[in-house]
């Protein structure tokens, strides 16, 4: 009777993840996380293609935010801001599952094949951005740059935020990354004397 329990797709996440994390990903078969959630094979297959799909869900609402997000910016902001808005919107997506997340990113972490697929989903929602960024009418160029800059220091401040001991939100450290990116343009002095500032929150009214 347990495989007819609720939230079945949760339950073999949350084994998969913790099978992965113990004894590697590549060692890890379906049949142990169906096993270790109490369900049988056939339900994992009902809800992943395959056992990287736990990792990498093709329904995840992660683009689909952005997108709508940057759609939704105030016309009255520059390219930039609107990155940071769009990937501070998208933040709760991941907050709100913060222990999978940090047993997702060491999986990947400890495993070559995955580090390559994670690298592509990065580049998938750099290109989302991209477009979203252009139907506002930003210029290519410029759409292009700003969104791979957006998913670069979304990229830093999500590593920052699953090996952060004090749990800052994530949104925070979106916010202190995209400040720390405007002094890499500054003079040498000017960015040593803002280096203290800029992952404290002190710039962004954090």
């Amino acid at each position: 009777m347990s495989r007819w329990k609720p939230d079945a797709r949760g339950r073999l996440e949350k084994a998969a993840l913790e099978l992965y994390n113990h004894q590697g990903f590549d060692a890890t078969t379906v049949a142990e996380i169906a096993a270790r959630a109490g369900l049988t094979e056939r339900t994992f297959y009902r809800h992943f293609a395959d056992k990287r799909e736990v990792l990498f869900p093709s329904d995840n609402p992660l683009a689909d935010t952005l997108a709508d997000a940057t759609a939704a910016a105030p016309v009255t902001l520059p390219p930039l801001e609107v990155v940071a808005h769009a990937l501070t919107e998208a933040a709760p997506i991941l907050e709100e599952r913060a222990d999978l997340a940090r047993q997702r990113r060491a999986v990947i972490a400890a495993t070559p094949e995955l580090q390559e697929r994670e690298r592509a989903k990065l580049a998938a929602l750099a290109s989302t951005l991209g477009h979203a960024l252009r139907e506002r009418g930003l210029e290519a160029t410029t759409a292009a740059l700003a969104a791979e800059i957006g998913i670069a220091v979304f990229n830093v401040a999500y590593e920052r935020w699953v090996n952060d001991p004090d749990q800052h939100a994530l949104a925070q450290l979106i916010r202190e990354t995209l400040d720390a990116t405007r002094h890499l343009t500054a003079p040498a002095g000017h960015a040593a004397a803002n280096d203290g500032g800029s992952f404290t929150g002190q710039e962004t009214g954090a």
